[in-house]
């Protein structure tokens, strides 16, 4: 790879994996959980990962329990949450507490995304 910015999208639904693998993997190096338990994984086995970006709505462990688990242990990881439900008081708090760096709304706008990474890398 030619040291491309890591990126690791974490979502259960498989096609808003391959959508931003496809967009975003022609700026950054994609990696891609279909689970919060797998995505730790992906953190503890390459630490170059920057920049996480996570589904809320997930089985067994949801968007912000991940990103909680996945702080504590990858503090210098910056973490973005995409959904496509309001943002809750829960979520609001982790955005005031600076856990998530940016809330995106599903459908996803693509272009603010990238931009938001690129200010963040």
């Amino acid at each position: 790879m030619d040291n491309k910015i890591k990126v690791l999208c974490v979502d259960d639904e498989q096609i808003n994996l391959l959508i931003l693998k496809r967009i975003l993997g022609k700026t950054y190096e994609i990696f891609t959980a279909d689970e919060g338990k797998k995505a730790l994984q992906i953190l503890e086995n390459d630490p170059s990962v920057k920049l996480v970006i996570s589904d809320m709505r997930m089985p067994v462990m949801n968007g912000l329990e991940f990103i909680k688990e996945a702080n504590q242990r990858f503090s210098k990881v910056k973490y973005f949450m995409l959904s496509g439900y309001a943002i809750t008081d829960e979520i609001q708090n982790a955005i005031n507490s600076k856990l998530i760096t940016k809330y995106f709304e599903k459908p996803a706008d693509f272009d603010t995304i990238i931009k938001t990474l690129q200010e963040h890398s």
